[in-house]
């Protein structure tokens, strides 16, 4: 079986823990976590970060910092992982679901109603127009919280998606660039959002260690484990962000017709066909595994909510994720890409236009 995505850890990580463990350590958040976050504040270069245990409490952390509560009204992207739209009711806030464009991106032209905060997700890596949701969100004055989870080592020019908003999240989870096996990063320049976020991770105490609530808070801490594993990974990003992009320029040769341009790091292959289902049950029979995209989140039985989503109605329908992995082998990308175009019995010369 050619796996869709596997995870990559090595001897570096593997002594790096062991070390942590016959030092002593208790291996929660400490001294290690402090260093993983300031290297990721170094690399991304933002003033403030803090670990998590995932990417969706990253994002409940982050809408509860910039106040977003019972009964706001927060846009988030009809097409998304689904822990967007449940992390902004989890706060108590009312979802808005809004149209993508055609790269899988909320369309914020789409959005006609008054809210009070954008979560943006940057869906594989992609940009979309993410310039322009900055310039809404200054206009309207309100937070625009990054969900970034797919996208750490992504870029548009030198600035890293995550932080072009107030505040953004990523998602350490294995099937990521980098991973701890889960976690989370609630990046941002603003020193109070990162303030509140270090409250609201840590019972609401102003200061570990001491039994003084001023604020609410929940735990919500890192591990000194991870953040060894993690700061070793971060020494690769850049040479994992373009082993991604050279395995998709590898699929583009032979797949072009099926694929949307990308100019960011991808986090998976996504691949656009009209059976897509078809040649998901295909693959799997040729042991190839791949992924349905995501489903329309108001359409899910969780939201039973009406309405039309044309652009990512069409991309939930046709996409498809095929095999990613950072040691995918050029031969793998042959077989996958022979069986893909065996079962279309299309020529896939050409690459779709956006």
């Amino acid at each position: 079986m050619i796996p869709l995505i596997n995870p990559i850890h090595g001897r570096h990580e593997a002594r790096k823990v062991a070390q942590l463990i016959l030092d002593g350590s208790w291996l929660t958040e400490f001294e290690k976590t402090k260093e993983f976050e300031k290297d990721i504040c170094t690399i991304l270069g933002v003033k403030h970060c803090n670990a998590v245990p995932n990417g969706t409490i990253g994002l409940i952390l982050a809408l509860k910092a910039c106040g977003i509560g019972i009964g706001d009204h927060v846009a988030c992207p009809a097409l998304t992982m689904i822990a967007t739209a449940t992390a902004i009711s989890m706060v108590g806030a009312i979802p808005i679901f809004v149209d993508t464009d055609k790269t899988g991106c909320m369309d914020i032209l789409s959005l006609k109603e008054e809210v009070d905060a954008v979560v943006y997700v940057s869906l594989n890596g992609r940009a979309g127009k993410i310039k322009d949701v900055v310039d809404y969100c200054k206009y309207k004055k309100i937070y625009l919280i990054e969900d970034a989870c797919q996208s750490i080592g992504s870029k548009v020019g030198e600035t890293y998606l995550g932080t072009f908003g107030d505040i953004g999240v990523f998602s350490l989870s294995p099937h990521k660039l980098i991973s701890t096996g889960q976690g989370g990063l609630i990046v941002t320049n603003n020193g109070e959002l990162a303030k509140r976020v270090k409250h609201l991770k840590d019972f609401g105490r102003t200061k570990g260690g001491i039994d003084s609530h001023p604020y609410f808070g929940i735990n919500a801490k890192f591990t000194d484990i991870q953040a060894v594993i993690g700061i070793e990974q971060l020494k690769y990003l850049e040479d994992r962000a373009e082993v991604k992009k050279l395995i998709y320029k590898s699929y583009q040769k032979k797949l072009g017709k099926y694929m949307k341009p990308h100019r960011g790091t991808p986090w998976f292959v996504d691949i656009y066909v009209d059976n897509s289902q078809m040649l998901h049950d295909y693959l799997k029979g040729e042991e190839i595994e791949t992924r349905l995209m995501y489903p329309i989140i108001p359409h899910e039985g969780c939201y039973k909510e009406a309405g039309s989503y044309p652009n990512a109605q069409d991309i939930s329908y046709k996409g498809l994720w095929l095999p990613s992995a950072l040691n995918l082998t050029e031969g793998e990308i042959s077989l996958i890409c022979e069986k893909v175009k065996e079962f279309l019995g299309n020529d896939t010369s050409g690459t779709e236009k956006m």
